[in-house]
């Protein structure tokens, strides 16, 4: 598949001196949802902000939609939408002033049906009439995806669209998100909410300290990073672990009441041997159960072994 956004040898180093970004390389497909994680300072807002023309980059280039971002600035931005992470509004403007007003920026003529379906996808079609510092956060956020929307671009950036809104309407925006994708847009977020990247994304990027240090389909992350824990639950306490148990690396909780085999699916094949190991050494179990690590322990992880 195409990459609609192509970013090469990026860098972007302060008047301070830090540097914020370090050597990015990054192809977007054309038609993805990727999800950009990393903690607090990591690069994502940095890295967003030079590919939407915000942020000059020390060195390196960045091409969206074909167009270089820097000699072709104007068709590069007309492309993409944006959707800040602050709440910026004009407050004694109404909803639908805003919404249109955002369209002529980009040169697009005016196109009320085009306006007023954006404003029913986010609900915000009642709202039209009302005056921004009227509206609740998370209609204001809203009203953000609307502006970001009104000129119809082929990319669309979030930087942490769901911050600080409630659960109904975080859905809300991921049902939103896949109808985007499903007619042609590229979608691009960065996110706190672990499961929103779980939950959305074809593939997931993790920066740390200005450095991309993975990008992975998110399927297959979770098949080569995510493991398995077997839980048994025994009926009575065991002093320790027999030592032909030794290699399935089994962990002894703290009652002594349960033993935890964690494995990935490649290892799958040892559970049989390790309860048959079991039955031979006279241990039985009552009960057992089962987890299976998700994308916030493969993050976790990721970011302990690569500081």
């Amino acid at each position: 598949m195409p990459s609609v956004i192509s970013v090469s040898n990026l860098s972007k180093t302060y008047a301070s001196g830090f540097e914020a970004l370090k050597n990015i390389n990054l192809d977007i497909e054309r038609g993805e949802i990727f999800a950009l994680l990393g903690p607090n300072g990591a690069g994502k807002t940095t890295l967003i902000s030079i590919i939407c023309g915000l942020v000059n980059a020390s060195g390196g280039t960045v091409v969206a939609n074909g167009y270089n971002i820097v000699t072709n600035y104007r068709q590069a931005r007309a492309c993409i939408g944006l959707v800040p992470q602050e709440l910026t509004t004009d407050a004694f403007e109404t909803v639908w002033n805003t919404v249109s007003f955002s369209r002529g920026l980009f040169g697009k003529r005016a196109d009320p049906s085009h306006i007023e379906k954006t404003l029913k996808a986010l609900s915000l079609w009642n709202k039209k009439d009302n005056k921004l510092i009227t509206l609740s956060g998370g209609m204001k956020r809203r009203v953000l995806i609307a502006k970001a929307l009104s000129h119809e671009p082929d990319i669309l950036f979030l930087d942490e669209p769901t911050a600080g809104v409630d659960v109904e309407l975080r859905k809300d925006m991921w049902e939103l998100v896949r109808s985007l994708r499903a007619d042609g847009v590229t979608v691009i977020l960065t996110t706190h909410y672990i499961e929103e990247a779980e939950e959305m994304a074809d593939r997931i990027g993790i920066i740390n300290h200005g450095q991309i240090i993975l990008v992975e389909e998110k399927k297959a992350l979770m098949r080569k990073l995510g493991k398995k824990q077997l839980t048994l639950q025994l009926p009575e306490p065991l002093a320790q672990i027999p030592g032909q148990l030794a290699g399935y690396g089994l962990e002894l909780s703290e009652d002594r009441k349960a033993l935890t085999y964690t494995y990935d699916i490649q290892q799958q094949t040892d559970i049989a041997a390790m309860l048959a190991e079991l039955h031979k050494g006279g241990i039985r179990f009552q009960d057992l159960s089962t987890r299976q690590s998700s994308l916030e322990d493969i993050f976790v992880g990721l970011l302990r072994e690569k500081p």
